[in-house]
């Protein structure tokens, strides 16, 4: 029916804006009570919080000499390229999380397949997630202490945390690529009789490499900034110089390792994110 061959009746039994708008639904009893008990749980989560008194003052005095050592670095360390200067420090920071994001995400490409429900038998795929949900529970410092206690403090014990780290996240990141592929493909290498191993070969991986290269270097920002606090445990980096300038109130030591790790940090978040825009365009 046009515009033209409207009758006005049917003009009339069209509601207006204003009674659209009284008639719409009244949800005003519902979010009163969300922001009642948001209010509750506010308070009841500030009742828990302790007031530290005078510790809280010096706790801003840290932080005050913290910005003036960022001020007033030390340059003799931050320019100094022998294995007790910044350079190095970072450099063998770099290897930790750049080795460990390596071993762990070739560990976690069979795991991730043998936990994909789409191609492997439901039994198996459930042990092999099983596992590494097991992998996923342990925190970083329990790692990080567990290694040091094996093979010692050094940035051998930080590359073996590293590396199971990585195992954990990166092969679940790999297992969701692999069971959000295309079915398809799957379903016309079965009609040709082709194994398992040759639908991994000729049909997972060439859908599958761009998303594992940027699940590895999400996880290679992630292992730079662990291995920067694996220092608490000794676990090698640059970590364990920050925490021994800190513990001596070294500031302006503490203050240039900072500069080094906020130059760092951005060097690679500004790689990292074009290479994965890179992968993400094909």
């Amino acid at each position: 029916m046009t515009a033209e061959k409207r009758r006005p009746s049917d003009m009339a039994k069209r509601p207006s804006l204003d009674e659209i708008y009284a008639g719409r639904p009244k949800s005003w009893q519902h979010n009163a009570l969300i922001a009642v008990i948001v209010v509750v749980l506010l308070i009841w989560a500030a009742s828990g919080v302790e007031s530290s008194g005078g510790k809280a003052q010096k706790g801003w005095a840290v932080v005050g000499a913290i910005f003036n050592g960022l001020l007033h670095p030390d340059m003799s360390i931050l320019i100094n390229f022998t294995s007790t200067g910044v350079p190095y420090l970072l450099l063998e920071t770099i290897c930790i999380a750049f080795m460990g994001t390596v071993v762990g995400s070739l560990i976690a490409v069979p795991l991730a397949f043998l936990s994909a429900s789409n191609i492997m038998p439901k039994p198996i795929a459930w042990v092999a997630s099983f596992a590494i949900m097991c992998i996923r529970t342990v925190p970083v410092f329990v790692y990080g202490i567990m290694f040091v206690r094996v093979t010692g403090p050094g940035a051998f014990a930080g590359l073996m945390t590293m590396s199971l780290c990585s195992i954990g996240m990166v092969s679940k990141m790999f297992i969701e690529s692999i069971e959000d592929l295309d079915k398809g493909v799957l379903e016309s290498m079965t009609a040709m009789g082709l194994d398992t191993w040759q639908k991994i070969r000729f049909g997972v991986f060439p859908q599958m490499m761009a998303s594992f290269a940027s699940a590895a270097i999400y996880r290679f920002d992630m292992n730079l900034r662990d291995a920067t606090t694996l220092g608490l445990v000794a676990a090698g980096g640059i970590g364990s110089p920050l925490i021994f300038a800190m513990n001596g109130y070294k500031w302006n030591e503490a203050g240039s390792i900072l500069w080094g790790l906020i130059i760092l940090i951005l060097i690679v978040e500004w790689g990292s994110t074009k290479i994965r825009a890179k992968l993400a365009k094909g």
